[in-house]
């Protein structure tokens, strides 16, 4: 409300007057529309102007607009057409949650005169929401005893729409023992209740699935499902019952005591404790019966209670009885008859009469390692025996006589698989049942060096930090030799080698008992980075057994070497003193510093560094290749001589750095300096030189014969024509790839020129050095590539240019 009052109050004054006429001014009757929500934003709904009776032409010049009361801005005017609109799209069941109907009050207002005008906008609803239960599983537990028709209450399905797009109905899933029956409230809601339509039997089905589902009654319906878990709960309505109403069971006389005769199983179709069933002996069953056998109660068993004579008694009978642990206990019963059986009851009998243990592992096959006799008291089947040992053994018996065995190796033995056997020879009968015995001897194997040494890997790869101690363990090379005693026992060697006239036992000892390799001096990367030798393992037996491993040792890099500068070269501890032209350009090369460290490739990455430097602004330092470049041209207050101290610092941990310090001075001097893009000036200042000759030649000889006129001309052409070529022999040339030399031209002695050739080129450029009277200095340009040429001007004091010719052209 503040913000328009704001809008239409321009002062103090025009407040005033605008409340007084508001308040003065009646307010038109309301205006009602009626829009679905979810409508498109920019959907119309009404000509609000036309309905009010306003000109549309109007609208802007009288500052119409629309509020919402108490909500979002859902609608606006279009003051070009009068058009009321949705300005943000309506939900219904956000705005008016739980509500039948659903009103957006708005006012609009108009000004020269002020008008104000109410408009209630109902907004109805649309089939948007589909109905959802609370709880998507619904649990029930119903007794199988439950009646039919008896009712269980659910939860109902909620559904945001209203009227005919709330739940109007529920269906259930198909069931023979469940339907719904659909109630309704005082308010309208729809809710179900389960009814139970025919008898549950928890044997039959102990769970029963449902799915419930809600529908709406818009138009498309809408529908939501929960399922429904019906778990039966048991009664005690069965009894128990046996597999059988009758047993026979056979039981051979003198069986052990606690031998089991029968076990006897009853089933109850209930669960929990109404399935639990007790086992007992029935009124009619003898003491003698019981006396002789014992009925465990918890799960049936029938076993024996005392000896069993087949000449007392051939025959028992016993009534067991079955009852569950429910409320009102149901039982069932059933009959068992135990008929004794005489039996063989003389066991055979077996003696070992030789034996021979330890053997060596490499004993030979079909060697007899025992003699055995068996016998057995008993007559015909009973009295026939047989002997037989594990088949999984490397041995096998063989029948020499009547009832003697011979036991002899069928397979090669080996100590270090299976160092001892139990062999166990078991003697049975024929009888029914067939008795037996058996006898366990043990048969030991000794050892024989029958396997080499073996290393847990076949290639040994060692790091060594160089600068290491004298004597500091390197490794441990261990081998394993699976024999025993002084087949196990390894000594280690190291197998001679020389390297440089060195033998490999000065460079590195081993320990000869546990394998520990050490070194024996200390080594230096840059000396020596890797040997590579054998070691042998070898056994204590007879004879000896060995096997030997490759080890290579990496010596690894320390950052134990500083950089070095090369370049510029000056005597220890002394300036580099550089002087320069005071018009060197921007960007030209002033100095280059080359440092080199002999560590590894990581170590030896050099970056370099103004450490002090007399004007920031004037040099830049490459940090990678060590070039100092003029950032600007010298100006008039720049001093005349600067200092530069600049460090060279290695990529090693720590870092080690070499600093050289640099005196430039800057002359004034004549020297022509070339840059990259000059080539062309070149030749035009080459061909000036010529003009003016010319013009000097005939203005001399201006009174002299035509002839003589055209013979000087033609001499002195000859005498400025560019050379074919540049004299080999005293010049020095400098071609290389991937330059760091710039494009400049610059004064500088022999340490400097000793820079520039150890340099690399950058962008494929010639450096030449032209030698110029003793005393004097070089001056040294560098050409682009590709010019296809090279010139040399007649000046001795001129810088000579050479430029090589491109890939293609040398083709």
């Amino acid at each position: 409300m503040t913000r328009r009052v704001r809008e239409f109050c321009k002062t103090g004054y025009v407040f005033l007057f605008l409340c007084f006429f508001a308040t003065m001014n009646p307010v038109s009757p309301v205006t009602h529309y009626s829009v679905p929500e979810e409508m498109e934003e920019g959907s119309v709904v009404a000509n609000l102007a036309a309905d009010l009776g306003l000109e549309v032409k109007s609208l802007k010049t009288r500052k119409m607009r629309v509020d919402v009361v108490a909500n979002k801005k859902y609608l606006d005017i279009n003051k070009e057409t009068g058009e009321l609109f949705i300005s943000e799209r309506i939900d219904r069941e956000f705005l008016c949650p739980s509500k039948i109907s659903c009103f957006l009050k708005l006012e609009s207002s108009i000004e020269n005169p002020v008008r104000m005008f109410n408009i209630e906008v109902e907004i109805t609803d649309i089939n948007d929401n589909a109905p959802h239960f609370r709880r998507g599983t619904m649990h029930l537990d119903i007794s199988e005893s439950t009646s039919v028709g008896e009712r269980f209450s659910l939860n109902n399905a909620a559904d945001p729409d209203v009227g005919t797009n709330s739940v109007k109905d529920y269906h259930l899933s198909a069931s023979d023992q469940f339907s719904i029956d659909i109630q309704t409230g005082r308010d309208g809601t729809k809710f179900a209740d389960l009814v139970l339509k025919k008898a549950l039997d928890r044997e039959q089905q102990a769970v029963h699935n449902l799915i419930l589902t809600a529908v709406d009654g818009g138009v498309p319906t809408r529908t939501g499902t929960a399922s429904i878990i019906v778990r039966v709960l048991d009664v005690n309505d069965n009894a128990p019952s046996f597999d059988k109403d009758k047993y026979v069971v056979d039981v051979m006389e003198n069986s052990p005591i606690g031998s089991l005769v029968i076990k006897l199983n009853a089933t109850d179709l209930d669960e929990g404790s109404n399935s639990d069933v007790v086992y007992s002996y029935s009124l009619y069953t003898s003491e003698r019966t019981q006396q002789i056998f014992n009925l465990n109660p918890e799960n049936g068993e029938i076993r024996v209670k005392e000896m069993i004579n087949y000449e007392d008694f051939k025959l028992y009978e016993m009534e067991i009885i079955a009852s569950d642990k429910g409320p009102n206990s149901l039982s069932g019963q059933c009959k068992v008859t135990i008929q004794v059986t005489d039996m063989n009851d003389n066991h055979p009998e077996i003696s070992i009469k030789s034996f021979q243990s330890p053997v060596k592992e490499n004993v030979a096959t079909d060697t007899v390692i025992a003699v055995v006799s068996v016998s057995d008291k008993d007559s015909g089947d009973n009295g026939v025996v047989d002997l037989h040992i594990p088949d999984n053994m490397p041995f096998k018996l063989r029948e020499s006589s009547d009832n003697y065995y011979e036991l002899v190796v069928s397979e090669p033995l080996d100590r270090e698989k299976v160092p001892e056997y139990d062999i166990t020879f078991t003697v049975t009968d024929r009888g029914s049942p067939p008795l037996s015995d058996n006898e366990t001897m043990t048969l030991e194997l000794l050892d024989v060096n029958d396997n080499v040494p073996q290393f847990s890997q076949s290639f040994y790869i060692i790091r060594v930090m160089e600068n290491n101690a004298p004597g500091a363990l390197l490794s441990s090379l261990t081998a394993f030799d699976p024999d025993l005693h002084e087949n196990q026992y390894l000594v280690y060697f190291i197998l001679e080698k020389e390297i440089a006239n060195t033998s490999m036992s000065m460079l590195f000892s081993i320990n000869p008992e546990n394998g520990n390799l050490y070194a024996l001096k200390t080594f230096d990367y840059e000396i020596e980075k890797e040997f590579l030798f054998h070691i042998e393992a070898r056994d204590s037996g007879s004879p000896p057994l060995s096997s030997n491993v490759t080890v290579h040792i990496i010596i690894v890099d320390q950052n134990d070497n500083a950089p070095v500068i090369v370049s510029p070269w000056r005597p220890q501890g002394s300036l580099v003193e550089e002087k320069i032209p005071r018009s060197t350009d921007k960007g030209s090369l002033v100095a280059k510093v080359i440092a080199l460290d002999t560590d590894s490739v990581h170590n030896s990455r050099i970056t370099y560094q103004f450490l002090q430097v007399t004007d920031a602004s004037l040099f830049s330092l490459d940090q990678y290749n060590g070039e100092i470049r003029t950032m600007r041209m010298f100006s008039y207050k720049d001093p005349r001589h600067h200092r530069l101290i600049v460090v060279a610092k290695d990529n090693g941990e720590p870092a080690l750095s070499a600093t050289v310090t640099i005196k430039l001075s800057t002359v004034e001097t004549a020297v022509k300096a070339y840059s990259d893009m000059t080539e062309m000036s070149l030749e035009y200042d080459i061909f000036s030189d010529i003009n003016l000759y010319l013009v000097i030649g005939l203005g001399s000889v201006s009174f002299l014969l035509l002839i003589t006129i055209l013979v000087t001309i033609v001499l002195k052409c000859q005498n400025t024509k560019p050379s074919k070529s540049a004299p080999p022999s005293r010049n020095s040339v400098i071609s290389e790839r991937n330059s760091t030399i710039a494009d400049s031209t610059l004064v500088s002695n022999d340490a400097y020129w000793y820079s520039l050739f150890l340099a690399e080129t950058r962008k494929g450029k010639l450096v030449v050095r032209q030698p110029v009277p003793k005393g004097s200095r070089y001056i040294v340009s560098s050409i682009p590539r590709g010019t296809g040429r090279s010139e040399t001007s007649g000046s001795a004091a001129s810088t000579l240019q050479a430029s090589t010719t491109s890939s293609s052209s040398s083709k």
